[in-house]
């Protein structure tokens, strides 16, 4: 359990009343969910908190943007999220502390949580329901053993499909474990217990629909270099050599001119001639 001290220390940021009014659903979340251990608390609140914003960030800005636009069929991102409906692409764009995106996975999400998210998708952002989602998506990752592990490097791994931010991650890290500091020392000789979740976790992987995001991402990024690889360049006029040589000559010529002038000048002056 976290207590209002420790997650103002790990968040500082965090206003007042959204620490009061979120606090009581996170620590319920972590308990459904396993993640209540200080180890495993410290890293899952240090995720959340880089992936928030501090938890400012519970619902995606809705431009449109061109990157949202093709969240809206039809379109092959559209395709991957599962929006099939004209709409789709703002009636399930990211809440939530993870970003839940795309009617799929609000679909999926919410026949594991046993929540109607396809009719009210807006209860994705809530509290109750928004750390449920995180919590689910963590356990389901097998997030919990690698805590344990202290592998924080691999969480962010299978969470980012890389490692973005993990700078700022780690920084919110250090921060949840001196908070949990003494917390954490007293549960490492504790055995872990097993989850008591209300949601039975799969063991196929959940998509939060970032996951989608960022693969169609990087397929348009490649397709992008293979075009530009596939044009030919144009040939070059004049070589390297040779307009090194042509500037040598035009320096030389350049330089030779007041000499030359100087010469001429003289062999006219009048006190040449005497």
């Amino acid at each position: 359990m976290v207590t209002g001290v420790q997650l103002r220390e790990i968040m500082p940021r965090l206003p007042a009343v959204r620490l009061a009014e979120f606090l009581p659903h996170l620590n319920a979340a972590m308990a459904e969910f396993a993640i209540d251990p200080p180890a495993r608390a410290a890293a899952f609140v240090a995720q959340l908190a880089h992936e928030s914003g501090e938890f400012r960030w519970m619902e995606e800005i809705w431009g449109p943007t061109a990157a949202q636009r093709r969240y809206e069929p039809p379109s092959t991102l559209a395709a991957r999220l599962g929006n099939t409906q004209p709409g789709d692409g703002r009636r399930f764009k990211g809440r939530g502390p993870i970003q839940l995106t795309g009617r799929a996975n609000y679909r999926r999400f919410g026949q594991l949580l046993g929540i109607d998210l396809v009719a009210e998708p807006e209860h994705a952002a809530s509290p109750a329901v928004a750390f449920r989602i995180a919590g689910l998506y963590w356990a389901n990752r097998g997030l919990n053993a690698l805590a344990d592990a202290g592998d924080f490097r691999e969480i962010t791994r299978r969470i980012n499909g890389g490692f973005n931010g993990l700078a700022d991650r780690l920084k919110y890290f250090e921060r949840a474990r001196a908070a949990l500091g003494e917390a954490i020392a007293k549960a490492l000789p504790r055995r872990r217990r097993a989850a008591p979740s209300q949601a039975a976790v799969p063991e196929e992987p959940l998509s939060r629909g970032v996951e989608e995001i960022r693969e169609y991402t990087a397929a348009r990024r490649r397709k992008a270099r293979t075009a530009r690889k596939a044009v030919p360049r144009a040939a070059e006029p004049v070589t390297r050599k040779k307009k090194t040589a042509t500037k040598a000559k035009t320096k030389a010529k350049t330089a030779a001119k007041p000499r030359r002038t100087v010469a001429l000048a003289k062999r006219k002056s009048p006190r040449s001639r005497t």
